[in-house]
């Protein structure tokens, strides 16, 4: 009999987890194979060449193009600072001489005589890729980074925006269903991962971002609030370059939607560890959710087995989420899958599986409206 295969996420206690960590442009390796890192090390190193910055001298000592490779005081590949004299002009008999002095700092790159600008080249900036997994590195990759493993909860989301963020995980809700709002969220929450339970209030993430929150994590946000807090519609497909002061993850949609209870207990027994968090989604081609990832002790892992992992195969007793209405939202396992067509309301025909869903109603979907939920 074939197998039926759908997309889904992960949410599950222990997996071998490896992060693939690599500079933008060719840089340094600071770490070998063996090493054991931590979430906020910095495994590679490089600099982006700095800002070109343009600065029209003819314009501003008001002289003809060709004449301002003679009035240089510096000359190309020499540092400037600001305050820097630049350039002057001879003047009418050694009198009325007009000094240009540097408003920038880098490099003189270039003198034209042609345009009469100079160019003057930014310093360096540096860039540094941390290890986000805390583990082991087990790959150098030479001049661009390296691979980290460890075992780790890991949790993925539906939905993010922010970009690596670290801290402690909090809970702020009691209950998965809970609404996470302004009261909840306190001063000794700063630098901490909160996790509230159903719906996250725009109020909730302004409060977080006033505490110098790390991360918000939560079940589902309104879009509205979203837009508020970006200041702008949100249309792009990736996300995780956004600069709001807080990184945040819903897991499991917008709107009114309480967190899987099996996702909040989970994290709820993971309370005080440290966490790493990337709110980076994207959202077409190359799907790419957002994700917890919660390093294990040595002591967990000796009393905690990794399951078997089995990717998107729909199978009796599989975990699977809804993502279309009526039943957007439910949470429950897979009770068969009749091999036969389907006739759905719309009157057209699609493969369909039987749900049991909480309160033990067992509802039939298309395999289309269902995701996976690998434990």
């Amino acid at each position: 009999m074939a197998h039926a295969y759908t997309p889904g996420l992960k949410v599950t206690r222990r997996i071998r987890h490896r992060a693939r960590r690599v500079l933008p442009i060719a840089g340094d390796v600071l770490v070998k194979v063996g090493d054991q890192v931590s979430a906020r090390d910095v495994v590679a190193q490089t600099f982006m060449p700095g800002d070109v910055i343009p600065v029209n001298l003819s314009n501003i000592l008001s002289l003809p193009p060709a004449d301002v490779p003679e009035c240089m005081l510096k000359k190309e590949g020499e540092t400037i600072t600001v305050g820097d004299p630049v350039a002057r002009t001879k003047g009418i008999f050694g009198l009325f001489k007009n000094e240009y002095k540097s408003k920038v700092a880098g490099t003189l790159e270039s003198i034209s005589g042609t345009t009469g600008q100079l160019i003057v080249r930014g310093d360096p900036i540096p860039v540094q890729v941390k290890a986000f997994l805390s583990g082991e590195v087990v790959e150098v990759i030479p001049g661009q980074g390296v691979v980290i493993e460890a075992d780790v909860t890991f949790v993925q989301g539906i939905f993010g925006i922010g970009g690596e963020a670290f801290g402690p995980i909090r809970m702020a809700c009691a209950k998965h269903d809970e609404e996470l709002d302004t009261a909840l969220i306190t001063p000794d929450m700063k630098e901490a991962v909160i996790v509230g339970g159903a719906r996250m209030t725009g109020a909730a993430v302004r409060e977080a971002i006033k505490v110098g929150a790390a991360a918000v994590v939560s079940g589902g946000m309104d879009d509205q609030d979203l837009r508020d807090i970006l200041g702008y519609d949100l249309g792009v497909a990736i996300t995780g370059s956004e600069k709001i002061g807080v990184t945040l993850i819903i897991t499991e949609g917008f709107g009114e939607i309480a967190m899987a209870e099996r996702t909040f207990e989970l994290l709820t027994s993971r309370e005080g560890d440290l966490a790493a968090v990337n709110g980076a989604t994207q959202i077409r081609a190359g799907v790419m959710r957002p994700e917890i990832v919660i390093p294990l002790s040595e002591q967990e892992k000796q009393e905690e087995t990794e399951p078997e992992h089995t990717v998107g195969l729909l199978q009796p007793g599989a975990a699977v989420r809804i993502i279309r209405d009526p039943h957007f939202g439910q949470i429950g396992t897979v009770a068969a899958l009749p091999p036969e067509l389907t006739v759905l309301g719309s009157e057209s025909k699609a493969r369909v599986l039987d749900v049991k869903i909480p309160g033990g109603q067992t509802v039939t979907v298309p395999r289309a409206n269902v995701e996976m939920i690998e434990e």
